[in-house]
């Protein structure tokens, strides 16, 4: 077990124990971490923040059923990432508008404004545009296999342990993120005049 490792589980127990200290030098252990595996999984700043806010309440409220079967940080990762996974199933749930409807106020009606996110192709080298096409085509995944990539590539986590975050067998971590790289390479490769592949 690494001293990371072991020195959480010591926060773990002063926590259960009701040392307050001990649970807040865990979030700032792991806050920054948290946050960034978040942003990857969100592409959104302040929807990262709300998982991550979540995520934390959420360890405050189940510490008494951590078990230490798995590092504190594996736990973590799997309570961070149901946080995503809840959050995008209830903006499934949740009415749209369309972005083409024009407001009412008390001066009458306004057409809404879009800023175009876009980014300017002269201002981005190569490498960057490509980046941003791979984002571009992890963030259309299906949210369990986004939140694989995201483990595996950008958080350079193991298989054993995605598959103890997700409390899923090695194998079905192994060929779902088999099944997500082949799915970025065809949404790359219908892309292939923006996006060069080879």
């Amino acid at each position: 077990m690494s001293s990371r490792a072991t020195e959480d589980m010591v926060l773990v127990e002063r926590a259960r124990r009701g040392d307050r200290s001990a649970l807040d030098e865990l979030i700032m252990a792991y806050e920054a971490k948290a946050y960034q595996y978040a942003y990857r999984l969100t592409r959104n700043s302040e929807e990262a923040s709300d998982v991550v806010a979540d995520a934390f309440v959420r360890v405050f409220n189940a510490l008494g059923n951590f078990k230490g079967q798995s590092s504190f940080n594996t736990w973590l990762y799997r309570i961070i990432t149901n946080c995503y996974l809840d959050i995008k199933k209830k903006e499934r749930n949740r009415p749209t508008l369309s972005i083409e409807t024009a407001l009412t106020t008390a001066d009458g009606e306004i057409t809404r404004e879009i800023e175009d996110p876009s980014r300017d192709p002269y201002e981005e080298t190569e490498r960057n545009s490509r980046e941003a096409r791979v984002q571009d085509a992890v963030a259309q995944l299906p949210e369990y296999q986004r939140a694989m990539i995201v483990m595996y590539h950008s958080e350079n986590m193991s298989y054993e342990e995605i598959a103890a975050a997700l409390d899923l067998p090695i194998g079905t971590v192994k060929s779902r993120l088999n099944r997500a790289r082949l799915s970025i390479r065809d949404l790359l490769m219908k892309d292939e005049e923006l996006f060069r592949l080879g």
